[in-house]
């Protein structure tokens, strides 16, 4: 079965966020993603783990940016 690619919004759908930080955060490498003429795109495959690696991050306390 081919893996489904994803655009920038339905990135940005499915997390509920702004376009704006999907955009951020793919050029930040933050999320994985890659670009087809100069257009992000991103595995659905590659974003389900990233979704269960943030999850465990933040069961195991190193979910967040910085200390509180």
């Amino acid at each position: 079965m081919p893996d489904t690619l994803l655009t920038l919004q339905e990135v940005a759908n499915l997390l509920k966020v702004a376009e704006k930080t999907v955009y951020t955060m793919a050029q930040r490498h933050e999320l994985p993603a890659f670009k087809v003429r100069g257009q992000w795109r991103f595995k659905q495959t590659d974003l389900d783990q990233w979704i269960e690696d943030r999850k465990a991050a933040i069961r195991k306390g190193r979910g967040g940016k910085g200390k509180r």
